[in-house]
């Protein structure tokens, strides 16, 4: 026994090693198993764009059936001559539905809705094995594209081989066959956003601008400046009241598109000068029309309001201004 014991000990040592290093082994798998979900950087392949939640990038608007220049001007507090100078647009400020128009950055970051702070390419984070999300289409046609990690210990899949295109075998006795040629489509040609141009009509100096009041009512709102629901002042009536333009100009606006202001019409005076009206019940006029002053443009009503009343706002060079300064003493 005792020389059964000598034998067997020289191999207890090289034993002794193996199994420390199998139980190595094992603790070092159990440790990778429980690591924690890895950070993941999505790049943009090339010729494809990551683009904002909501379908919007940042310092951009796309138009819509029934905008204006001078409408998305008014909505985003622009002088309508700097948007179109960003978006190379001649008068006379024809826009076409689907185009992308330039901001800038500081507007962008105020219009746009609390959702989209996420910025492009940030770090996504994946669970391995987990099943990723499928992509989602964006306003454009821009796909956000996703990165899928293969699970531990699976090589990662592999398309399968495409197989060899073989050149067709003529049969004997048969004729040849002649190729096609298919016309491209002829292209379509883009619809602009609004179907009337402005009147080409010559406008004063913005100095030669003589105002008056839009309507006759007590004045119930007054205006604020730096608040956005006080950007003019606002003037009772009756449902059907006259809401008549304060002053000689083009309509360049008339419409239910800006949330906010009910059924309204933006009339252009001068270069410089813009007048609005909303909430009314009915508009009178349409864009290109060229209106005269004291001339009944809308019906005065409560659309997007709580009361029958005329809601009247004055813009130089796209900043609202106290109509109050213009409009004569009474």
């Amino acid at each position: 026994m005792a020389a059964s014991m000598m034998a067997g000990s020289p191999r207890s040592p090289a034993i002794w090693r193996a199994s420390v290093w199998l139980g190595s082994l094992v603790v070092a798998l159990l440790l990778a198993g429980c690591a924690p979900e890895r950070s993941v950087r999505v790049e943009p392949a090339e010729g494809v764009e990551l683009v904002q939640p909501g379908g919007e990038r940042e310092g951009v608007y796309r138009v819509a059936s029934g905008d204006t220049l001078y409408g998305i001007a008014f909505k985003h507090g622009m002088d309508y001559r700097e948007l179109a100078q960003l978006n190379h647009i001649a008068a006379p400020y024809t826009i076409y539905v689907g185009q992308q128009l330039q901001l800038g950055q500081q507007r962008a970051r105020n219009t746009l809705p609390p959702s989209a702070s996420n910025a492009a390419g940030q770090a996504h984070t994946t669970t391995a094995g987990a099943k990723p999300p499928h992509p989602t289409a964006r306003s454009g046609g821009v796909v956000e594209n996703v990165i899928r990690e293969p699970a531990p210990g699976k090589p990662p899949a592999t398309l399968p081989p495409k197989a060899p295109a073989t050149a067709p075998v003529a049969q004997p006795g048969s004729k040849p066959a002649t190729a096609q040629v298919v016309p491209p489509p002829a292209a379509t040609p883009s619809v602009p956003a609004a179907g009337k141009p402005a009147a080409t009509a010559a406008l004063p100096a913005d100095d030669a601008v003589r105002w008056r009041w839009p309507a006759a009512g007590k004045i119930v709102g007054t205006f604020a400046s730096g608040d956005p629901t006080r950007q003019g002042i606002n003037i009772a009536g009756a449902a059907g009241d006259a809401v008549e333009v304060a002053a000689d100009g083009v309509v360049v606006y008339s419409g239910s598109g800006l949330i906010g202001y009910g059924e309204l019409i933006i009339v252009k005076h001068s270069e410089g000068w813009l007048s609005a009206y909303g909430h009314n019940r009915k508009r009178l006029v349409a864009e290109g029309d060229a209106v005269r002053a004291g001339q009944r443009i809308a019906e005065m009503g409560r659309s997007g309001a709580s009361r029958d009343m005329l809601h009247f706002e004055v813009r130089r060079r796209g900043k609202p201004i106290d109509p109050m300064t213009v409009l004569p003493k009474r």
